[in-house]
């Protein structure tokens, strides 16, 4: 829920957004929130229950995260497979490892 936070996160309302930080973030309570922000538990339930159901709606529609999650994990296994090509003996494929090793930390930025 966080990861879909810090992608769709400024589509939800202000009070949902404290919601959802102090719920996810600082794993408070409901009655904890709604103390913090002196509203009822149900206002609280509420405003999580739409803020959720707002960011996984988003997700389905644009899929956003999902297809960050697979780039990740791809730009892992090129940089895994790199660095072991990184040490072979023949100096261009070692030179051809180190620059696609540059070239997947630029994308990681």
């Amino acid at each position: 829920m966080t990861l879909l936070l810090d992608y769709y996160g400024e589509l939800l309302t202000e009070r949902q957004r404290q919601c959802f930080d102090l719920r996810y973030n600082q794993d408070l309570s409901m009655g904890e929130i709604a103390e913090v922000l002196g509203v009822s538990r149900q206002g609280v339930f509420d405003n999580l229950s739409r803020a959720e159901q707002r960011l996984r709606n988003m997700e389905e529609k644009t899929g956003c995260v999902r297809r960050a999650q697979k780039a990740r994990r791809a730009l892992d296994t090129i940089l895994d497979d790199a660095g072991q090509l990184r040490n072979h003996p023949d100096q261009k494929v070692a030179e051809l490892a180190e620059r696609i090793i540059a070239s997947a930390r630029e994308l990681e930025e």
